[in-house]
């Protein structure tokens, strides 16, 4: 028997939705003649009598005020208005979370340990040493993705807390991110759940970079500059860290090649290589989101430009400043990524209000300091 809804009369029952929003509500754009509940889910049978984004737009806020998120689809040849209920906040232990968080833990001390000069499959036991190199790189990260969280939370948008990503790379992580679950109540909601990450995680490389360049230089053991297969990671400075060392007086560069900074301040070069990157502007990166918000509907047109930016600067970088292939590589990667991201689009918000001068202000800041953040030759590999 089928268990939807229907009254004798031709209405749909409205007591199996009586927490959903009133049922006039619902039909002044969407004419309903059959209800239904599909375990948490409420379900509407019915004719649009408006196009598609119309009708999220005029239902979103009376769905969202009843505690679901609604979207328009289809079931056997009909049109089904599905509301599925949202939280905003975390639901019991978030073990995955914790779990790749250790592990991300254990794989920046690995990594850091070599920037120590600890070998760590020799001396397994010393990695806990590289604790600084750790922590730097876990509080850019994760301040910059609790920037987001935090927005998101104040503009009632689920979202999850951060995952983080342990991998065996020179850095030990491939970032963390967090993932949004809900729509995007207006261009405001956009901006800010954007924009937050980027300078809250600036902040934090900021304090990470001023205390790497007041801890001592690490010098490399004889033993390990004159290994046969002996290498040197040389980081591209962007002028935000020239800039810091200079106001510190504290050099990046010594006289003596196999002694560098302080490994803490290469976890604040990557909180500056992460905020450039998430603020390229296309697709669900922080920068496509923000250019949406300011840019509007123009802004998949403005981040089309992007890959070929990319691509441009790798070509320069291998055929006219034949630099090393390791930086004409990430060059590469991003052009093709972000040619991928473009395609997809950043978040659509439900409103389409435009923002205010202050923000639009700060979007235009925000750029910059992202741009101040930039270096063309990340890294080379000096053998």
């Amino acid at each position: 028997m089928d268990d939807r809804a229907v009254s004798g009369y031709g209405r749909p029952r409205t007591d199996v939705l009586e927490d959903g929003p009133p049922l006039e509500r619902i039909e002044s754009v969407f004419s309903v003649y059959e209800v239904d509940r599909d375990e948490d889910q409420l379900v509407y049978y019915g004719d649009p009598q408006v196009n598609r984004d119309q009708l999220i737009q005029e239902l979103w806020p009376a769905f969202r005020d009843s505690g679901y998120e609604p979207r328009l689809g289809t079931r056997r040849g009909e049109y089904v208005l599905v509301a599925e209920p949202t939280s905003v906040g975390i639901d019991g232990i978030p073990w995955t979370n914790i779990l790749l968080f250790g592990l991300t833990v254990l794989s920046t001390l690995f990594a850091g340990s070599m920037w120590y000069h600890i070998d760590p499959f020799a001396n397994p036991t010393e990695i806990w040493r590289a604790w600084p190199f750790s922590v730097a790189i876990l509080t850019v990260l994760g301040v910059h993705e609790m920037g987001h969280y935090v927005l998101s939370r104040y503009h009632e948008v689920d979202a999850s807390l951060p995952y983080f990503i342990p991998i065996p790379t020179l850095i030990g992580t491939m970032g963390a991110v967090i993932k949004m679950k809900g729509r995007m109540p207006d261009r405001k909601a956009l901006f800010d759940i954007g924009v937050a990450g980027p300078l809250a995680g600036l902040v934090a490389t900021v304090g990470v970079i001023v205390v790497g360049l007041h801890l001592p230089p690490v010098t490399a053991p004889q033993s390990v500059v004159d290994h046969p297969d002996a290498f040197r990671i040389v980081l591209g400075h962007p002028p935000l860290l020239e800039g810091l060392a200079t106001a510190f007086d504290q050099p990046l560069y010594r006289d003596d090649p196999a002694t560098s900074v302080n490994p803490v301040v290469v976890g604040g070069w990557v909180g500056l290589f992460v905020t450039f990157l998430n603020l390229i502007p296309v697709g669900q990166l922080d920068g496509g989101h923000i250019l949406r918000a300011m840019a509007g509907e123009y802004q998949p047109t403005l981040a089309a430009l992007v890959p070929g930016g990319l691509f441009g600067l790798a070509a320069y970088l291998y055929y006219v400043a034949d630099v090393g292939i390791n930086s004409v590589f990430i060059w590469l990667f991003w052009g093709v990524f972000s040619a991928v991201i473009v395609f997809a689009g950043p978040a659509r918000p439900i409103r389409e209000e435009s923002l205010g001068l202050g923000r639009l202000l700060l979007g235009a800041l925000t750029f910059v300091l992202g741009i101040l953040c930039f270096t063309p030759v990340p890294i080379e590999v000096i053998v």
